[in-house]
């Protein structure tokens, strides 16, 4: 079947302004929302004042959205062609971040192309959503159990998470692995091989922590007590706490947060935004960014549902995944659940390559669901 003639649900082949008017505009609109909370945030953490990060921040937004139409305007067979090579030419840029890479906190975790810096292992966050789906949609339920099937599945995931592991960057690791892990899950991956992989990752733990750098083992017993060192390793969880704590109900009002103000919370504007959110709205603010996840994350599993080819509802399942891992990973860091890790929070955290790409995976999404009537043969994902 030819890419040029993409069909919606009733059959009839759909026009570019079909296309738009397919697109789901709450999804939309919740996005945008968020993005809002985050420039907000953005501006009071840096004073009252766009510079240095909240007008930056809308630049880069205004690119991403330009990038989330765009992708989701093109026919989901076209992405299905391209996840291999966007996932090779992914790898290929994690590995020259070996040879290239810029360091930053202790880890090389950029590259610089002309003025522009790149993180692949945010990249690779999609182009693994993609390829996985891919692979997975060429597999029968029965086969995706099967253990030679699923080789080349797990080193789909463990490649670049190792790669990442490398620059260190335990985090992004972590989702890569998980994300995997979890779209394989989704795909009907059988519990008696769930059950198994799980037991032994846990009783592997004691040998990980030997590979773990002195920062890292640092972070865990931090996490587990952050008094042993509160000017030191325990500084930062405690600061956020009492960001946090102090919040009350209400919060302090906007642009009220004393321990932002003040300088006494780090990285404000990227790890910790969360927090300057709950100082300055508390409880009510936090509901409300929360609450506005949520609306996106359903709508995503709507769209999952509804898609009629087995890579659109891997692929909308996997959009959504990576995004409520994000979600899940630096509010718990910022309460002090789990150990402190440098993962964004998505749509609202300082960075560019972090919020392209999650606008870039919702494009995805809404493709998925323009193209909700597409039908793809399992015959086009399978090249192993």
């Amino acid at each position: 079947m030819p890419l040029n003639n993409t069909f919606g649900p009733t059959g009839r082949e759909l026009r570019f302004s079909d296309k738009i008017a397919s697109i789901n505009w709450i999804v939309v609109g919740f996005i945008t929302a968020v993005c809002c909370i985050g420039f907000a945030m953005l501006y009071s953490v840096a004073q009252g004042s766009l510079e240095p990060w909240a007008g930056r921040q809308m630049i880069r937004f205004g690119i991403g959205i330009v990038i989330m139409f765009v992708v989701a305007l093109i026919d989901i067979r076209a992405w299905i062609s391209l996840a291999y090579p966007a996932y090779a030419a992914t790898l290929l840029l994690l590995g020259a971040v070996e040879f290239f890479g810029r360091a930053g906190k202790g880890a090389e975790r950029w590259i610089e192309i002309g003025p522009l810096q790149l993180q692949p292992s945010e990249l690779m966050k999609i182009a693994l959503i993609l390829a996985l789906s891919r692979y997975l949609h060429g597999l029968n339920l029965e086969d995706v159990s099967k253990p030679l099937r699923l080789i080349p599945a797990l080193l789909l995931i463990m490649v670049p998470a190792g790669l990442v592991l490398m620059q260190p960057n335990l985090g992004t690791a972590t989702i890569l692995v998980v994300g995997g892990c979890g779209m394989l899950f989704l795909s009907g991956l059988s519990w008696k091989i769930i059950v198994p992989v799980v037991a032994l990752g846990i009783a592997a733990v004691p040998v990980g922590w030997n590979f773990l750098h002195d920062y890292q083992r640092e972070r865990v017993l931090t996490f587990l007590d952050p008094d042993r060192d509160p000017l030191g390793a325990g500084y930062n969880i405690l600061q956020s706490k009492i960001a946090l704590g102090s919040g009350g109900i209400a919060g302090k009002g906007y642009l009220q947060g004393t321990q932002s103000r003040l300088n006494f919370l780090p990285e404000k504007q990227t790890d910790f935004i969360f927090t300057v959110l709950g100082e300055e709205f508390g409880l009510l603010g936090v509901l409300t960014l929360m609450g506005l996840y949520l609306a996106i994350l359903v709508q995503g599993t709507l769209i999952a549902l509804e898609a009629r080819s087995h890579f659109g509802r891997l692929v909308a399942m996997g959009v959504c995944l990576n995004f409520l891992l994000y979600i899940l990973i630096n509010t718990s860091m910022s309460m002090g659940l789990i150990p402190v890790v440098g993962i964004p929070l998505p749509l609202v955290s300082y960075g560019g390559t972090a919020l392209i790409t999650v606008l870039f995976g919702f494009g995805l999404l809404l493709s998925v669901q323009i193209h909700s009537g597409v039908d793809i043969p399992r015959s086009a994902a399978n090249i192993w």
